[in-house]
């Protein structure tokens, strides 16, 4: 099913909105906006419809998927993640067209992680395009509260030029397109999904610490289902959207308002970038931009992995798998 794109009215709003108050946008229904892929009773529908419950047991995980194809847009659910021991859980809400490109797909991931009681949940971003994970392009944070006892907004909004995550409408990543990035930058149509599965093989201290099914299952709830964007054609893989040609100068929208606040969080809370890792990369890739505090600060976090030494990690990754073993021994 493919729903009539978006007006350009409908498209501007999107981005506007999106610099200011997300929570102001329209929400779907589950089942106007998604399907489930996976998980049979694992996947519960429930508050008329508009929320989702995911869980994981050691029979399986579960999963959904957005009945549509998207070219761009603003992307968001609410999320509260399983409390207590949830070492090796991975949740995840994140764009990718891996089912219909499988060696080249793209991928706009929010990857939550879970930790040996006492720690806090981690928040990994990732950005693939092309099938470029060898490359990897991850960061990992902290957050400010705990998503495990109330649901949080986290939002994407992609353009043809650019990527910003957002946590509660605070922007804490953006991702600007370089020439230099080529195909590396996603750019092929999209659709949404929401998981929750075991990653102990890697999600946790390197896969040190793994599920526990003892505390299963493991419960992720889904809400306030915003998908605003470009609905594509999945057989001709077109939009109309595209042909608008006010599209491109549509604002994305950070403020000097939000970028101040994006900077306080990337300050208090990343504790991960691919863009200052050089045990991957000697010099860094040709988007980032090296920020003199961020270095410091991860350099303290790392020294060695920030600071240029070589350990058993120094050989850059060729694969998605090792690239995140890798990131999640820190």
């Amino acid at each position: 099913m493919v729903h009539t794109c978006v007006s350009l009215l409908v498209i501007c709003s999107v981005f506007v909105l999106a610099a200011g108050s997300l929570r102001n946008l329209p929400t779907v229904s589950f089942e106007e906006g998604y399907a489930q892929i996976f998980g049979d009773d694992n996947l519960l529908i429930v508050k008329d419809g508009k929320s989702a419950h995911l869980s994981l047991d050691q029979r399986t995980g579960s999963g959904f998927v957005s009945h549509d194809l998207y070219n761009h847009g603003f992307f968001s659910a609410s999320i509260k993640l399983p409390a207590d021991y949830t070492a090796g859980v991975v949740v995840a809400f994140y764009m990718s067209n891996g089912d219909i490109f499988e060696k080249n797909h793209d991928e706009i991931d929010f990857e939550f992680l879970g930790n040996i009681r006492g720690k806090e949940w981690r928040v990994q971003t990732n950005v693939y395009g092309n099938g470029s994970t060898g490359a990897g392009r991850e960061e990992r944070y902290g957050l400010w509260f705990d998503p495990s006892e109330d649901f949080h907004q986290y939002s994407i909004l992609w353009s043809d030029d650019k990527i910003i995550f957002y946590i509660d409408s605070v922007p804490i990543r953006e991702v600007k397109k370089t020439e230099a990035m080529g195909g590396d930058f996603p750019s092929k149509p999209m659709s949404l999904y929401g998981t929750i599965w075991d990653g102990s093989n890697w999600a946790t201290n390197g896969g040190k610490y793994k599920v526990n099914y003892k505390y299963s299952p493991y419960i992720a709830e889904f809400s306030d289902f915003v998908l605003h964007g470009c609905a594509v054609d999945p057989i001709e893989m077109s939009s109309t959207c595209q042909l608008v040609p006010q599209f491109k100068s549509v604002p994305t929208g950070i403020t000097n308002e939000s970028r101040t606040k994006m900077q306080s969080f990337r300050k208090k809370h990343m504790q991960y970038s691919y863009c200052y890792d050089k045990t991957r990369y000697k010099v860094p890739p040709s988007e980032c931009v090296i920020n003199p505090h961020e270095a410091s600060r991860l350099h303290g976090f790392d020294p060695v992995r920030f600071g240029g030494s070589h350990s058993r990690h120094g050989k850059r990754r060729h694969d998605n798998q090792s690239n995140r073993d890798a990131i999640n021994s820190v």
